[in-house]
């Protein structure tokens, strides 16, 4: 069995290790499992050592890691790894004195063999031994995961239940998470002809009762005169969407002001729905939403003391480096309440953010640093700094806010923001601006007469007025293409056939439809006969202004909450040293970098090599320059 296969079966014991709810995950290199302690020491974290071959492991078998190791980035990447695997190093340290028994490792040992049809004992074997492990070393490493699960889980078994006043907190400041569904009250009538439910549509829009016509002609609920929900004093109670079929009830409830739907067919039925009262998602009430409301507290009650659990781990390390091509620099890049962020800080985030990924894809490296350095990492110290700060902020607030750092700066910012309201012309002003969000491309039904000769295709066009399209292009020398249903811009037709159709105002009509000019593709001239044209339609703001709402509510939400946390956070005046970190690691970088040999000087009076050359790395003065090995 070749390795990527043991990687994957590997994949179930990696899950164990990644804490499930932690800020801050570790996430175990491949190289962990291969480790048994031996090569050569790059440094040791509290006097267990990491060696070279762990830590080059873990580069090489993150693709992003792997992109380059020289340079800045290469420099990030190295303080990343080093950073990552101290951090492993004393998670792993500090569950040692968690008790794993013999049988717990060999069930879990015995439920990844059988996910990864591994359970004979040959096909086991050589898995393990194709990179070098052995059944002992493995079940090592998985008895060290459960070992972290257990720790994790024990940990968060110790955090108090969160208070009524943290719920109460939660819940005033996330009321949008906490939202009933929209309702409608209403009848139908269920009936299966379609002629019969388009007289009975008509004689609703005449003003006939709604309520007889469906206890004498509809399959469902006549009982009760259609009503959608049992009658509750004298009204039909109220019922979600999904009471309803899909079509049904997208027609149903884009009646906010109530009224009759036309005839909507689905499932071999066919429905009118009365909307007599339509009610818009609202807030639940505190008591009917705290259940939830614990459930996401007292989880973020949990994250925070794992948060603070690793927090202590790092405060005491000791590290010493022992391999100096492994030492790195992870100075303070910023200060706020009297807490340090470190550099490596910075970089877990970079090398995490997936659009950091992408970027390496698509430019050099050298690049994707400028671009980095003077983009993302001014952005993630700023994240950081709010995350440090946001807890003093909620306690100076005396907001009952708790979770991880991240979680606290969410809550200030939405505490920020909890007065925010949208007007109408905030409304219409993003209506405007998104108008092209509303509109229904236009369609129609397409088929293509093809021609070799232009004569016959204009001939063709100016002849054709009735009749089967097919049989008549077709007697008439063209080649037919049934190009079905087609919407404008879909890339069915090409951009001179699509223009033909939606663009054009010369369709001619013929027969049940109309015919296009004569459209020359290629070397081949076509004539496109159209059905059921719909032209292109913009929903008014009327009728989209709920769904915009929302969301240009949560926009203004966000900038105002953003402001309010920025202009809290400066209050506690924290320092940013970022551009000076930059510059020292430039600096570091260039002057490490391997120097290119000076290109000797030619004389110019006879075009022969001189004996001197220039030191770049100097003021510019001549050097000897060394002799070349022999």
């Amino acid at each position: 069995m070749n390795k990527k296969k043991l990687v994957n079966v590997l994949m179930g014991v990696l899950a164990l290790l990644l804490v499930v709810g932690m800020a801050y995950q570790f996430t175990p290199n491949l190289g962990d499992l291969f480790n048994k302690q031996t090569g050569t020491p790059a440094l040791t974290v509290n006097g267990t050592t990491v060696t070279v071959e762990q830590l080059e492991a873990a580069r090489r078998q993150n693709p992003v890691l792997s992109s380059t190791d020289t340079g800045v980035l290469g420099d990030d990447f190295k303080t990343y790894v080093v950073a990552q695997q101290v951090d492993q190093t004393l998670v792993s340290n500090a569950v040692k004195d968690i008790k794993v028994s013999r049988s717990d490792v060999d069930a879990k040992v015995k439920e990844v063999r059988a996910q990864n049809n591994l359970t004979d004992n040959k096909a086991w074997t050589d898995a393990l031994q194709g990179v070098g492990l052995t059944d002992s070393d493995y079940r090592k490493q998985v008895r060290q995961s459960l070992a972290i699960e257990r720790k994790v889980d024990e940990i968060k078994k110790a955090v108090p239940a969160a208070t009524d006043a943290e719920l109460q907190a939660y819940y005033d400041l996330n009321q949008e998470k906490y939202q009933t569904d929209a309702r409608i009250q209403g009848r139908q009538i269920v009936v299966a002809d379609k002629a019969k439910a388009a007289d009975l549509l008509k004689q609703l829009q005449g003003g006939a009762d709604f309520a007889q016509l469906a206890g004498a002609n509809s399959t469902e609920f006549k009982d009760r005169g259609g009503a959608l929900g049992p009658i509750e004093n004298g009204v039909p109670r109220p019922v979600a969407q999904v009471a309803l079929p899909s079509e049904v009830g997208a027609a149903a409830f884009a009646l906010k002001d109530g009224g009759l739907t036309d005839v909507v067919e689905s499932g071999g039925k066919f429905y009118i729905v009365k909307v007599e009262k339509y009610l818009a998602p609202s807030a639940k009430p505190f008591a009917e939403a705290k259940s939830d409301v614990a459930t996401a507290v007292n989880e973020s009650k949990k994250n925070a003391a794992v948060e603070a659990w690793v927090e202590g781990l790092r405060k005491d390390a000791k590290i010493e480096f022992k391999d100096l091509n492994w030492k790195v620099e992870d100075p303070t890049v910023a200060t706020v309440a009297g807490q340090n962020v470190r550099y490596s800080q910075v970089i877990e985030q970079v090398v995490q953010n997936q659009q950091f990924g992408s970027l390496l894809q698509q430019v050099p490296a050298e690049q994707a640093s400028q671009l980095v350095n003077g983009m993302l990492k001014p952005q993630v110290v700023q994240q950081i700094i709010q995350g440090y700060a946001a807890p003093t902020i909620a306690e100076r607030l005396n907001l009952n806010l708790v979770g991880t750092r991240q979680e606290i700066a969410q809550g200030v910012a939405a505490y920020g923001a909890r007065n925010a309201k949208v007007t109408d012309a905030d409304l219409q002003a993003y209506y405007a601006e998104n108008k092209a969000q509303f509109e229904s491309p236009a369609s129609a039904a397409v088929s293509e007469a093809s021609f070799k000769d232009q004569a016959k295709a204009v001939a063709f066009r100016s002849s054709y007025t009735r009749g089967d399209f097919v049989s008549a292009a077709s007697k008439a020398g063209g080649t037919v293409s049934e190009r079905g249903t087609v919407t404008a811009g879909d890339g069915k037709l090409s951009e001179e056939l699509n223009a033909a159709v939606f663009a054009a105002k010369s369709l001619k009509d013929a027969a049940d439809g109309s015919l296009s000019d004569v459209v020359k593709v290629g070397d081949r001239y076509s004539v496109l006969y159209v059905t059921d044209l719909k032209p292109a339609e913009t929903r008014s703001f009327a009728e989209v202004r709920d769904q915009i709402e929302p969301v240009v509510l949560g926009q203004k939400k966000s900038s105002e909450g953003q402001t309010f946390l920025d202009a809290q956070v400066k209050t506690l005046k924290p320092t940013d040293n970022l551009k000076t970190v930059l510059a020292a690691q430039e600096k570091r970088v260039a002057a490490a970098a391997p120097k290119t040999p000076a290109t000797p000087a030619k004389d110019s009076t006879d075009g022969q090599t001189d004996g001197a050359a220039t030191d770049p790395t100097t003021d510019g003065s001549a050097t000897s320059a060394p002799p070349a090995d022999k």
